[in-house]
């Protein structure tokens, strides 16, 4: 699966760390940077960047950090077409896929472990939507 991963300054070890593991995975990762952590970012940039690969089709699914993982949710979140989800664990991570049909994950690095974070992409990658009631929510999200 192509999968768009991308974060700020902030974000960037956990993101660099995740995208290993998706590679490990199997998936085809196209990272929109930041580059480093060194280099101050503005989170919006990299929120929109993925969102836009995830609307347009470039990548099925999308990875957002950023220190808290709210700036860069609520980046992606304003791509017509994206569902970005924060979540901080496993259990978000389901049901950000089984009920809301989310195809971008956002990840808080200073408030999630790593093992946590991981954990969570596994699970939100692993989660089918499972429509039924849930299908015309999200036809209401427009």
């Amino acid at each position: 699966m192509d999968i768009a991963i991308a974060s700020d300054h902030a974000g960037y070890p956990l993101k660099a760390q995740l995208a290993e593991d998706l590679r490990a995975m199997g998936h085809t990762v196209l990272d929109l940077g930041a580059g480093d952590a060194t280099t101050s970012v503005d989170y919006p940039d990299f929120g929109r960047a993925c969102g836009e690969a995830v609307a347009s089709g470039k990548a099925v699914m999308g990875v957002v950090v950023c220190g808290s993982g709210i700036g860069i949710s609520i980046a992606a979140n304003r791509v017509p077409g994206v569902r970005c989800a924060l979540v901080h664990d496993n259990l978000s991570a389901r049901l950000a896929r089984q009920h809301n049909d989310a195809n971008v994950i956002a990840l808080g690095a200073r408030l999630l472990g790593s093992e946590t974070a991981r954990d969570a992409l596994k699970a939100f990658l692993e989660t089918p939507f499972e429509g039924g009631r849930h299908a015309a929510r999200i036809q209401k999200l427009g």
